[in-house]
C-alpha cells in the first residue's frame, strides 16, 4: 500500500519540478529541451512526459498521450500569456495557501513531514520554494479562463434546445441524492474558562514585551496549525482575508514589531505582532489559543438538543420553525435548517459528498425521519451538536430537465464556456507568437492553428 502511494507521490511531485531546458550529466548529454514557445512562455520534454506519466498511473492510456498533454500546455500557456498582457495578479497570502493546501495532501499520502522531507532531499520550506513559482502560474491561468468565461449565462431556452439535442443513451445517470435540514447548537464558552485563556495569553505578551521572540512563543504554544509552525506568521493579506475582528485590530498596528491587545474572533481568542504594511496588505504573526469545553458545558448542550428533538418529534413544533427558533447556524437557520452542499451551491447531496459524521447519524433513516442528536466539528474545528432531518430522498435515475434542471443548466453552460474557448483560442493563436518542435508535427490537435 505504502509503495502505491510512494509511485504516485513520485509523479505528483516530478509533474511540479522545473527542469532547466538543456540540463546535462557530466557526459554533457541533454536530458531535457524546449519543444515549445507560447509568447514568451516555453514548455519542456519533462513537461510533457511528467503530465503523461501522472495520467496514466490514473489509468489513462489514450493513443498520442503525448499530443493531448502538449495541446492541454499549449492552452494553459496561452492563458498565461493573456494573463500577464491583462496584468491580472495574486497575492501572496493565495499563493501560500495554495502551496499549504497541496504540501498537506502530500504529507497525508506519505505519512509526515519528515517523510517527504527525506523522500524529497529538502525542507518543507525549500519544496514550496520550488513550487512557487510553479502554482503562482497555475492560479494566473486558472483567474485568466475564468476571466475569459465567467461572466457567461445560459437561458432557459438555450438550456431546454440543448437538452432536446442529447440522444438519450447519453443522458448522465444521477447517483442516489439526500435532501438535508439541520437544528445546531454550540456549547456555551464558560466565563471562568475565558478569564483562564487570556491570562494566559497576557503572560505570553508580557514575556514578549520582556524581549522574547513572538516567533518561538507561537511555535510552542498557538492553537492555529496553519501558522504556528511559521512563527504564527500569515503572509501578505487584504483586510477581506481576515476575520473582520482580527483585521479590525491589525490594520491598526502602527510599527513592525508592535503587538495587540488580546482579541476575541470565532476562532478564539488571538495576541497579533505587525511584520510588515504594503499599502493595502499586512503581513502579521499571532498566537491563537482555543477555549475548552467543560465536560457539564457539553452534557447541557446534549441535554438542549434533546428536548428540541423531542418537541420536534411529538410534533409539538414542526422541524422548520425549531430550526428558525432554536438553530445557530446562521447559514440555515433563515431557511428552515435547509443544508446547503458547498460543492455546488444546491441542497442536494449525494451520500459520498456527506462528511463522515452526517452519514453516520443518518444511516439507515428514511425521509422524514430525525436522527439522534450528535457531536461533530464545524470548519473552524469548533464542537457543535446536531440534529438531522431527512427532507427528501431522491433515487438513482437517468437525467431529466425536470427534475435535474441545475445539472442540465451546469452542462449546457459548460457547453457554451467551450464553444467560447474554442473561439477564444483560435483568436489568440493568430495573434501569439507560437513555435513547435518539428518532432510534433504529426499530433492531431483538436484546436488547428497552433502550427504556422
Amino acid at each position: 500500500m505504502i509503495k502505491n502511494k510512494i509511485i504516485v507521490l513520485v509523479i505528483i511531485l516530478l509533474s511540479f519540478n522545473h527542469i532547466k531546458a538543456q540540463d546535462t550529466k557530466s557526459t554533457g548529454k541533454i536530458i531535457d529541451k524546449i519543444i515549445a514557445v507560447v509568447g514568451k512562455n516555453t514548455i519542456l520534454l519533462s513537461d510533457v512526459e511528467n503530465q503523461a506519466k501522472q495520467l496514466k498511473a490514473q489509468g489513462q492510456y489514450q493513443k498520442d498521450l503525448n499530443c493531448i498533454v502538449l495541446e492541454d500546455l499549449l492552452y494553459q500557456k496561452l492563458l498565461l500569456d493573456q494573463a500577464q498582457k491583462d496584468s491580472i495578479d495574486i497575492t501572496e497570502r493565495e499563493v501560500d495557501d495554495n502551496l499549504d493546501r497541496r504540501i498537506r495532501y502530500f504529507v497525508s499520502q506519505i505519512g509526515s513531514e519528515k517523510k517527504l522531507e527525506d523522500f524529497y532531499g529538502k525542507s518543507i520550506k525549500q519544496i514550496k520554494s520550488e513550487f512557487r513559482e510553479i502554482i503562482a502560474k497555475q492560479m494566473l491561468t486558472e483567474r485568466m479562463q475564468n476571466k475569459l468565461t465567467g461572466d457567461l449565462k445560459v437561458t432557459p431556452t438555450e438550456i431546454r434546445r440543448f437538452f432536446n439535442k442529447i440522444p438519450n443513451d447519453s443522458l448522465p445517470r444521477i447517483n442516489k441524492q439526500i435532501v438535508l435540514k439541520q437544528i445546531t447548537k454550540y456549547p456555551p464558552i464558560s466565563e471562568k474558562e475565558k478569564i483562564k485563556i487570556k491570562e494566559k495569553l497576557q503572560y505570553y505578551r508580557d514575556r514578549i514585551l520582556k524581549g522574547e521572540k513572538f516567533s518561538t512563543l507561537a511555535v510552542l504554544y498557538s492553537e492555529d496549525p496553519g501558522s504556528s509552525r511559521k512563527g504564527g506568521e500569515l503572509g501578505f493579506v487584504g483586510r477581506t482575508d481576515l476575520v473582520p475582528e482580527f483585521a479590525a485590530v491589525a490594520f491598526k498596528l502602527k510599527e513592525p514589531g508592535d503587538i495587540s491587545r488580546i482579541v476575541e474572533t470565532s476562532f478564539g481568542f488571538h495576541i497579533i505582532q505587525l511584520i510588515e504594511k504594503r499599502g493595502e496588505l499586512i503581513n502579521a504573526r499571532h498566537i491563537l489559543l482555543k477555549p475548552k469545553i467543560s465536560s457539564n458545558d457539553l452534557l447541557k448542550a446534549l441535554s438542549y438538543m434533546d428536548s428540541v428533538r423531542t418537541l420536534v418529534q411529538q410534533k409539538k413544533i414542526e422541524f422548520d420553525k425549531a430550526a428558525e427558533k432554536f438553530s445557530e447556524d446562521k447559514a440555515s437557520n433563515k431557511n428552515g435548517g435547509l443544508i446547503i452542499n458547498p460543492m455546488t451551491g444546491e441542497a442536494v447531496f449525494e451520500y459520498d459528498q456527506l462528511d463522515p459524521k452526517t452519514a453516520y447519524a443518518i444511516k439507515g433513516l428514511k425521509e422524514g425521519a430525525i436522527s439522534k442528536t450528535f457531536k461533530m466539528q464545524d470548519n473552524q474545528g469548533k464542537d457543535v451538536f446536531k440534529i438531522i432531518e431527512i427532507k427528501k430522498i431522491i433515487p438513482a435515475h437517468t437525467a431529466s430537465i425536470k427534475t435535474d434542471y441545475q445539472l442540465i443548466q451546469d452542462m449546457c453552460l459548460a457547453d457554451k464556456k467551450q464553444k467560447h474557448i474554442k473561439q477564444w483560442i483560435r483568436k489568440k493563436q493568430s495573434t501569439t507568437y507560437i513555435k513547435i518542435d518539428p518532432d510534433y508535427q504529426k499530433c492531431a490537435f483538436k484546436h488547428k492553428g497552433w502550427f504556422k
